[in-house]
């Protein structure tokens, strides 16, 4: 029997994507149903380009809460984290060995679900390739990781179980 995907997530990432659920099914709705029944009034629907596209929208809008009540349904709320291994919540400092050319760089990030993966704020998903490669690893484990760009190797330098840290060295 498959088992069922659960999100991992922290509880702050689930309470704003329940808000988020709440604007999309309260004000956001009404915004578009206001839309759609404001391009219906305008006559002939056949030819109606405004009429068109407010349908278009009220589509997406269904679709995106459909996605939203399913990933929050299906949502592992992250609680217990230790600072000993790596796992889906911490923080982790890590030393990217030289390759390709680019020099020795040191890496802040924080392992998060899917849904909470943002690069520019490094956090990184659990089921990205650095992110599967790090799970599991404790302080000066090292481990490599095959990516388009050629094989990494990463020593883990630190781990936070808060998923932050007082300074972030930058590389």
């Amino acid at each position: 029997m498959e088992q069922e995907y659960r999100e991992k997530m922290s509880q702050q990432h689930y309470d704003a994507e329940q808000q988020r659920l709440s604007y999309l099914k309260g004000t956001r709705r009404t915004e578009v149903a206001d839309a759609l029944a404001e391009a219906r009034s305008h006559g002939d629907l056949s030819e109606n380009a405004e009429y068109d596209e407010a349908r278009n929208e009220q589509a997406r809008l269904e679709d995106e809460i459909k996605k939203l009540e399913y990933t929050l349904e299906h949502a592992e709320i992250i609680s217990t984290l230790s600072s000993d291994t790596v796992s889906t919540g911490c923080g982790v400092i890590l030393s990217r060995a030289e390759f390709n050319g680019q020099p020795q760089k040191i890496e802040t990030l924080q392992i998060v679900g899917r849904s909470e993966a943002d690069y520019d704020k490094h956090k990184i998903s659990d089921d990205s390739p650095i992110g599967k490669a790090v799970l599991g690893k404790r302080v000066g484990d090292t481990f490599i990781v095959e990516a388009p760009v050629g094989i990494m190797t990463f020593t883990v330098l630190e781990i936070s179980s808060t998923g932050v840290f007082e300074k972030h060295p930058e590389g």
